[in-house]
C-alpha cells in the first residue's frame, strides 16, 4: 500500500499507474546486473520493464556510456532491500526473467517505485514495448523532465536525440530522433518475416531515414506530415523500427 500511495504523488495522478498491474512476489535485491537487470535473494532475474540502461556488456566489450553510474545508481536504490513486483502484462521473458515494475517494500529508506525513479534520475532511456506497456505515459513525462534538466545519461552526447539528417548512415542501436514525418516509402524488403510485421514505412524530410511502423504502433501510421516528431525505436541501416505509437511524440503539443 506504501508503494501505490507512492506512486500516486508521483505520477500526480489521483491514480496510480500500478493500482491496474498484477503484484507479484518479494525479495530481497542480491545483485545489479546493468541499471535495469537485477537478481532477488529467491534466484529470480528481473528485467526492470518501461526502460533502457546503458549496457556493461561482456568480457572483452567496452561497457557503454554511463553504465556504471546507471548500475551504481540502481545499487543505491536497491541493494540489499526488500522489493516487491508488478506485472504489467507478460510476465516472463524467453530467459526466464521476470518482466517488472518494482517498489521497494522495507523500511530501510523512503519507498520508491525504482522505474520512475532511475527515469527521474537519467539513469536510463524510456522505452516500451506492448505486452509490458502501462506506465509508459508516466515514464515518458518523467524522461521529458530529466532530459531538459539535463540529468544522469542526457549529458552524454550518445542518448541526447539526434536530428534525423544528422544520423550517420552506419548507426546502429537504439536511438531517440528528432525529425518532421514525409510521406510513405517502401517496406523494407531483404527481410521476409520484418515485412510482413510493418503495416506502414514513412519518409523522413530532409533525410535518407525510413520510419518502418510495425503493427503494434499502427496509430503512427496516420501522423501528419511535415510536424516535427520525436521518434525513438532500433536504428539499422538508415531504418528505424517504431514498435510502439507512444514512441512517436508530437513536439508542438509538448
Amino acid at each position: 500500500m506504501t508503494g501505490l500511495l507512492l506512486l500516486a504523488s508521483a505520477a500526480c495522478s489521483a491514480k496510480s499507474p500500478l493500482e491496474g498491474m498484477q503484484p507479484g512476489e518479494r525479495g530481497r535485491v542480491v545483485r545489479v546486473i546493468d541499471g535495469d537487470a537485477l537478481v532477488l535473494d529467491t534466484g529470480q532475474s528481473v528485467r526492470l520493464v518501461g526502460i533502457e540502461a546503458p549496457a556493461r556488456n561482456g568480457r572483452y566489450d567496452d561497457p557503454d556510456p554511463y553504465a556504471e553510474k546507471s548500475a551504481r545508481m540502481l545499487e543505491d536504490l536497491v541493494m540489499g532491500r526488500e522489493v516487491r513486483l508488478y506485472y504489467p502484462g507478460l510476465t516472463r521473458d524467453r530467459y526466464d526473467r521476470a518482466l517488472a515494475h518494482i517498489t521497494t517494500a522495507d523500511n530501510s529508506g523512503p519507498d520508491y517505485w525504482i522505474n520512475l525513479e532511475l527515469v527521474r534520475r537519467g539513469a536510463v532511456r524510456v522505452r516500451l514495448y506492448p505486452d509490458t506497456d502501462r506506465g509508459g505515459a508516466t515514464l515518458l513525462e518523467a524522461e521529458e523532465v530529466a532530459r531538459s534538466s539535463v540529468r544522469g545519461l542526457w549529458h552524454e552526447s550518445a542518448y541526447r536525440p539526434v536530428p534525423a539528417e544528422a544520423l550517420d548512415a552506419s548507426h546502429r542501436g537504439f536511438t531517440i530522433v528528432s525529425a518532421r514525418l514525409g510521406e510513405a516509402a517502401e517496406a523494407p524488403q531483404r527481410d521476409e518475416d520484418r515485412r510482413r510485421s510493418i503495416l506502414c514505412s514513412r519518409q523522413v524530410e530532409g533525410s535518407d531515414l525510413i520510419i518502418d511502423m510495425t503493427f503494434n504502433a499502427r496509430p503512427a501510421c496516420d501522423a501528419p506530415a511535415g510536424k516535427p516528431y520525436l521518434l525513438r525505436g532500433w536504428v539499422s541501416g538508415e531504418r528505424m523500427e517504431l514498435d510502439h505509437p507512444l514512441h512517436l511524440q508530437d513536439l508542438d503539443t509538448r
